[in-house]
């Protein structure tokens, strides 16, 4: 590993997928090709929502959101790892990099929390029907979804900043962006304070939404089994189902990247789950509410419809 006084570091340069040598433009095309999906996709599901006012409900509301922050996470990440993976510059500033790993986890931050926000949404919807309507009315919702965003933010401003006020005397990152612990690897010395931080910040971010959400779904869960018809039951479960697929993989993405120990995995299988988590989970939001979501699969119909007649 490349080893300067600390003085001097002004800029990293990333591995990226140096022990993938040979495939590196086969993974330029898989990339790329996911990229565009994750992006016509997310668009897709906005315009839709926005569209079709049958979908300008709460539930909706917050998948667009979701959509829009999906979007950007993505943008952050993926525009540069693919320009390294054709050639272009591995060499990113200090400050870059500190842009970068506040975005990337702002985003990622409040993705978590709104899909909170979405389970507690499911949850009044099926639990507290009547009430539905008055709990979650438009100015909940909007403050809702700016506290997320706001709360997301803050958390990867006090991650950014307690990182890259630390000196470095390392310049090699061994990643393909600027991620919480391939940067703190590089500093000179870590001190406690910084890991309890991120272990702090991993709690908040992850395991608080992650136990809220499964104590709405055992709620959840419970409501649905009281309904009298099984027609009904399915009929209910459906209206969650999408967002449970997209909590279990989400969830279970991150969990692996920011809890496991530091030396559990080798590098290649550390890039691995990094992928996973930068490029396929933000794909995974259209296609699971495309695939099994009704009301979405028939607002698209419609739509289309309409270009085809037009």
């Amino acid at each position: 590993m490349k080893r300067t006084n600390f003085t001097g570091v002004r800029e990293f340069v990333f591995q990226g997928f140096s022990n993938f040598q040979e495939y590196q433009l086969t993974l330029f095309v898989v990339f790329f090709a996911l990229y565009l999906l994750t992006l016509a996709g997310n668009v897709i599901i906005v315009s839709i929502i926005r569209i079709d006012h049958h979908l300008h409900t709460p539930m909706y509301f917050f998948l667009s959101v979701l959509s829009t922050s999906e979007t950007f996470y993505s943008l952050v990440i993926i525009p540069r790892m693919l320009g390294s993976l054709v050639g272009l510059s591995q060499t990113i500033s200090l400050e870059c990099c500190g842009t970068q790993l506040f975005f990337f986890l702002g985003f990622a931050i409040t993705n978590c929390l709104l899909l909170a926000v979405m389970g507690y949404d499911r949850y009044v919807a099926i639990c507290k029907p009547l009430r539905y309507s008055i709990i979650m009315n438009w100015r909940v919702c909007v403050i809702l979804a700016s506290s997320v965003c706001a709360t997301g933010f803050f958390f990867s401003l006090v991650q950014a900043v307690s990182i890259f006020r630390l000196p470095f005397c390392n310049s090699l990152i061994e990643h393909f962006f600027c991620d919480v612990r391939p940067v703190l690897d590089l500093a000179c010395e870590v001190p406690v304070i910084n890991d309890i931080l991120t272990l702090v910040l991993s709690l908040l971010a992850i395991t608080a939404p992650a136990t809220f959400l499964f104590i709405s779904y055992v709620l959840i869960i419970s409501t649905i089994l009281k309904i009298a018809s099984a027609e009904g039951r399915k009929k209910t479960f459906a209206t969650c189902a999408s967002h449970l697929t997209v909590v279990v993989i989400h969830y279970g993405c991150a969990s692996i990247a920011y809890f496991k120990p530091k030396s559990e995995n080798t590098r290649d299988q550390d890039q691995l789950i990094s992928v996973t988590y930068t490029v396929i989970t933000p794909l995974l939001n259209p296609v699971v509410y495309s695939l099994r979501n009704k009301e979405v699969q028939d607002a698209l119909k419609k739509v289309m419809g309409r270009k085809s007649q037009s």
